[in-house]
């Protein structure tokens, strides 16, 4: 019997990646809204434009996002010395606040 072989190129990696990303993002906006840090409410029913083309009205929208602060707060950490042992020392460490969106 002969051996069938089949001539196949090798799919590039850009395709690949770029589905990749597509899904991240796409998973990232549904954890969005899931854990309600985006808020959308139609604020204005849309209308269809007259029969002569003219007017017409696109919906509008009200989006709340999350309010994020980020700031500095004092707090005593262990801070290595040189000399055996650690002292305590305050330092500035970065904090965030999230609030929901309404």
């Amino acid at each position: 019997m002969a051996d069938v072989q089949y001539d196949r190129e090798p799919r590039g990696n850009g395709m690949t990646i770029g589905i990749i990303v597509a899904v991240v993002i796409v998973l990232a906006v549904v954890a969005a809204f899931a854990f309600g840090l985006i808020g959308v409410k139609q604020t204005r029913e849309a209308q269809a434009p007259a029969v002569k083309v003219e007017g017409g009205q696109a919906p509008a929208f009200d989006v709340d996002t999350a309010k994020v602060d980020v700031g500095t707060k004092a707090t005593t950490v262990d801070v290595p010395k040189v000399e055996v042992g650690t002292t305590k020392e305050t330092v500035k460490v970065p904090t965030v606040d999230v609030q929901k969106a309404h």
